[in-house]
């Protein structure tokens, strides 16, 4: 295996200008939905019973995004390893990476699960319970804000070769490719 491309977003665009990019993407998410679906819910009450299951699903988000990510690879029976680490008090960082490289459809595909699984059941539920929905679309912004890194990543993955193999370690991708192909 030659290696291709190594992928450090870290390093290529620097962690502040990650941090609010992502920042403006949520905010901006946020604007774009709210508008649409305030005009469909008009004055719905808003329920506040909904604030404690709000806050503990922001509190949990994080970790529900790496698991969504780990999802299909259990599916796959591909081996993986949850890496939690304890930065600051309130925000513990959760990553995960696989024990062996992966193919770029079941790379592209655990990138891709948060998405589906998480930001798209979101948008329905804001579409679908008025009462709710405020809190629905603040939780779907912050997930797409969270998966900025994501979407960049499967930007990179799907430029690589067609049968190249992706490997993933805690702050990089690496895309390999066979020498005989």
């Amino acid at each position: 295996m030659n290696c291709w491309k190594i992928i450090n977003l870290d390093k290529k665009f620097g962690m502040n200008r990650l941090h609010s990019q992502s920042l403006l993407i949520g905010l901006l998410t946020f604007i774009f939905l709210y508008i649409p679906l305030s005009v469909k819910h008009g004055t719905a009450n808003l329920n506040e019973s909904g604030i404690i299951p709000f806050i503990l699903a922001i509190l949990f988000l994080p970790a529900m995004h790496t698991f969504v990510h780990m999802l299909p690879l259990m599916i796959l029976n591909k081996r993986t390893r949850l890496i939690y680490k304890r930065n600051m008090i309130f925000f513990p960082v959760t990553n995960y990476y696989t024990k062996k490289y992966l193919t770029k459809k079941a790379s592209l595909l655990a990138t891709a699960a948060p998405t589906l699984l998480i930001t798209i059941p979101g948008i329905l539920g804001s579409w679908l319970f008025s009462t709710y929905y405020v809190y629905f679309l603040i939780f779907t912004a912050a997930h797409i804000a969270l998966s900025f890194k994501d979407i960049l990543y499967m930007a990179y993955i799907s430029k690589s070769p067609k049968h190249a193999y992706i490997e993933n370690s805690s702050d990089e991708i690496v895309i390999l490719v066979n020498r005989n192909d």
